[in-house]
């Protein structure tokens, strides 16, 4: 049955919404596939709902090819499964949480790691069982603290996420590359360039862990890759190459001085270099100084911890590649009150002198991992206006332990090859990861071997932003006058446009319609009689059906006329092949 523009609950828009940032979040809204109920909630309106119908469907399709079974859990849980896993409070203000009349405690499912495995052990005892690959398609709930761009970053949105159950790890290492290759196939059906990298699996916890990123500008995740090899991680993954110690037996014992007003790195390499020139010759930089940065964790049970890193002072501490070394805590910034509680830190010149967990602050204290036995620093000396010179690691200060906190930056050392790296933007569409035995073991999910022992079974997770995918495909193609969907994912084959005022055109307009239908298409017919032809062109654009077919002044000709959306090409076609050319437009001759 055609969808008919005269009837379809449909209204355009002119202007962008002034909410919206990003171009699919424009042009989703403007073309009336999504409408904004409130902040990261959207309703999904009938053309953006067949869109996510057809995405849904091509995950399905390769899930199904693998042999991995769909079912449906329930949106709204209880409390006991996710305390047993940690992850009620793990997940902090992130989750919805609800009481019911009888005051037990629930959730809506931000995702559904408990209830898979539950499930399993609910039905599954033995290793003959095994492997097993189950899978659902369902809504999500995240308290997003500021959803924004739209579909790409909402409080509700649809995912795929499915599970590997197996005996052991080779079994687990099998199940991953299925879907690995599963997802190489959704993606590359999806029809937007993207990159694999390495990522970490963050409180979700487990090992190997990879991410599908599509390629966009403004995208919120950075990853690097490196021409010369390949390598490609997200930047929260990537490990700093650690250099060799070095021999600091020459360097003069460390020494404080007066250094006043120079409370950032600037003001001190400014100074260093006019009090105190280098025997070497060479200028002072950044990269001579240590940075100490105090931050606030704040643990998922609300307990506060200071945690200080020390990074070259050439480096910016990365909130988000410190974000994901210390989940589940969050990061807060060290304020006015809590330097009040740590009289021993001096603002501006923290040193390790006053840093680590044998020290009289008590605070730990983690190193940038380039920071190695014999390299020389200037350094805060925990007093105002004083700096350490000649400070060596090793010899006069030792940390807690080493982060991997330090920002990224293009030409720095491949991890692999050890050539320099480039940053792009992406935006993350997948996530695998092999999860091994953390819910497994939380949940008691054990099944008896060959030789009748229990033994703990290994998962993997595998996730899909389904929603998010509507947008990310609409982020890759547009262009000034509107959406341009790939064929697999536009609501239509055939956006029909009728123009005039001549009923012979909107007769035919039907009958070309109903004779394209009978091939199988699917068919919008803008059959407006009160809209002009340049208001139904300005649709047909912003729409976006990859293929336009225009019936109008030429019918008394007995032409119309073919576009296509993407290239802008047209051409002019007899009436009498109509149906064919359009078939062999679609690809379906």
């Amino acid at each position: 049955m055609a969808m008919r523009m005269s009837s379809l609950f449909l209204r355009t828009l002119r202007e962008n919404p002034a909410d919206a940032e990003v171009p699919s979040h424009q042009l989703l809204v403007r073309a009336g596939y999504i409408r904004r109920v409130s902040p990261g909630i959207y309703t999904w309106l009938p053309l953006g709902l067949r869109v996510l119908r057809r995405v849904e469907a091509i995950v399905r399709e390769e899930m199904d090819a693998i042999g991995s079974q769909e079912l449906l859990f329930p949106a709204l849980l209880p409390r006991e499964p996710y305390e047993a896993s940690g992850r009620w409070d793990e997940y902090g203000e992130n989750v919805f949480r609800l009481k019911d009349r009888k005051d037990a405690d629930y959730l809506l499912g931000p995702t559904h790691e408990e209830m898979f495995t539950l499930a399993v052990k609910d039905l599954y005892s033995s290793y003959k069982d095994l492997p097993l690959s189950i899978y659902q398609i369902q809504t999500k709930y995240r308290d997003e603290a500021r959803p924004r761009a739209g579909l790409l970053r909402g409080r509700e949105f649809v995912m795929k996420d499915s599970y590997s159950f197996d005996l052991d790890e080779a079994g687990l290492d099998k199940s991953y590359q299925l879907h690995r290759d599963a997802y190489v196939r959704i993606f590359d059906r999806l029809g937007f360039h993207y990159v694999i990298v390495q990522a970490m699996a963050g409180a979700m916890g487990g090992s190997k862990s990879e991410e599908f990123l599509a390629t966009a500008e403004n995208g919120e995740d950075t990853y690097v890759r490196c021409p010369h090899c390949g390598y490609a991680a997200n930047v929260e993954a990537v490990q700093v190459p650690v250099p060799d110690p070095l021999d600091a037996t020459g360097v003069p014992a460390a020494h404080a001085e007066d250094t006043p007003d120079t409370p950032t790195i600037d003001t001190l390499v400014a100074h260093l270099e006019a009090a105190f020139p280098r025997a070497d010759g060479r200028s002072w930089t950044a990269a001579d100084t240590l940075k100490n940065v105090v931050v606030m964790l704040v643990h998922p049970d609300g307990t506060r911890e200071p945690l200080a890193i020390g990074v070259p002072g050439d480096r910016e501490v990365d909130e988000k590649r410190l974000g994901a070394q210390v989940e589940p805590a969050s990061v807060e910034a060290f304020e006015e009150k809590d330097f009040a509680r740590y009289p021993t830190l001096a603002k501006g010149y923290i040193g390790p002198g006053a840093l680590g967990l044998e020290q009289s602050s008590g605070i730990r204290y983690l190193l940038d991992p380039r920071v190695v036995d014999g390299t020389v620093w200037v350094t805060g000396a925990d007093e105002s206006g004083k700096h350490v010179l000649d400070l060596v690691a090793g010899r006069d200060f030792t940390a807690d332990g080493t982060i991997e906190a330090a920002e990224v930056r293009d030409g720095d050392a491949c991890p692999s090859c050890g050539h320099g790296l480039e940053s792009a933007r992406g935006i993350e569409m997948g996530h695998i990861f092999q999860l091994g035995t953390k819910y497994a073991e939380a949940l008691d999910l054990k099944v008896l071997d060959e030789h009748g022992k229990l033994r703990t079974v290994i998962m993997g997770s595998y996730g899909v932003g389904v929603s998010r995918a509507v947008a990310c495909v609409a982020e890759g193609n547009h262009d000034e006058l509107g959406l341009v969907w790939p064929r697999e994912l536009a609501p239509a084959d055939v956006h029909l446009v009728a123009t005039g005022k001549d009923d012979e055109v909107f007769r035919y307009g039907e009958e070309l319609t109903r004779a394209l239908e009978a091939e199988g298409l699917e068919v919008l017919f803008d059959d407006r009689r009160q809209a002009s032809p340049g208001v139904k062109f300005k649709d047909a654009e912003l729409i976006g059906v990859p293929t336009i077919v225009v019936v109008g002044r030429g019918l008394a000709e007995g032409r119309i006329e073919v576009k296509d959306r993407r290239s802008g090409e047209r051409r002019e076609v007899a009436v009498a092949d109509a149906v064919r050319e359009v078939l062999a437009e679609v690809g379906r001759a």
